[in-house]
């Protein structure tokens, strides 16, 4: 359901903003790219059939979208990519900012690579091992360690994706309690069948050579992965109290 009601757009959020439908959704989509590199017009697209925006619709039949419009595209993208917030939450957020209730996100630092995914830092989205080293405080032989056990990868030209900066940074942390590359295999066993569990739940949408069927797999798989990870930690967490007693 539309978070916007049509004939009541004055009173939608953001306040003070224009809503003049004046600009194109390939001109939307360049002043999104700078900060959203990853978003694409089917992106947009799908975006709105998602109710998140209601441009209006020229005589032609084109879609034509407010700097109003382009606030709210860049609210939801940011809350997607700095927040892993699923369509649900975002539509309720913007609900709410629509009745004058809740505060906007505040962005955090990050890097998004090619996959949209949001990374710690202003980094590219490829790193040599040093760059690594350097971003995470990590020695080379430990980025070597967590290499060989299959914690983080490198590409043939010998390049970490941007996520491994976040992997490292925790596997540091959990090794000052004595929990080392070893014990991390586990963790990343389990992380890989829920990548398999998302693969297989979003199969058919992926299969589908539509560009919103693919966005809406998209969608999900960031869904699904943020409610794994809450699952896996509410499961830690009961487990831990059950030692504690």
């Amino acid at each position: 359901m539309p978070v916007r009601a049509s004939g009541n757009s004055a009173q939608a959020w953001p306040p003070g903003v224009s809503r003049s439908p004046s600009m194109s959704i390939g001109a939307v989509l360049g002043l999104l790219k700078n900060e959203f590199p990853a978003v694409t017009i089917s992106k947009v697209r799908f975006l709105e059939d998602q109710g998140l925006v209601t441009p209006q619709r020229a005589p032609s039949g084109y879609r034509r979208f407010s700097q109003a419009d382009v606030e709210r595209l860049r609210f939801a993208l940011a809350a997607q990519r700095d927040n892993f917030m699923p369509l649900r939450v975002i539509r309720e957020r913007l609900a709410e900012l629509d009745a004058g209730r809740g505060e906007t996100i505040a962005p955090v630092a990050r890097v998004v690579s090619t996959d949209g995914e949001a990374r710690a830092g202003h980094l590219p989205a490829r790193l040599r091992t040093g760059e690594l080293a350097d971003v995470t405080g990590a020695s080379l032989e430990e980025i070597a360690t967590l290499t060989a056990a299959g914690l983080i990868t490198q590409d043939a030209g010998g390049r970490y994706d941007s996520s491994a900066v976040a992997i490292v940074t925790v596997a540091g942390s959990l090794g000052q309690h004595g929990i080392d590359a070893r014990h991390l295999r586990t963790l990343r066993s389990a992380a890989d069948r829920q990548v398999d569990l998302v693969a297989q739940v979003t199969a058919p949408a992926r299969a589908n050579a539509s560009s919103a069927h693919r966005e809406r797999a998209r969608a999900m798989a960031q869904e699904i992965s943020v409610l794994c990870g809450e699952l896996h930690t509410a499961l830690v967490r009961a487990g831990i109290e059950r030692l504690n007693r």
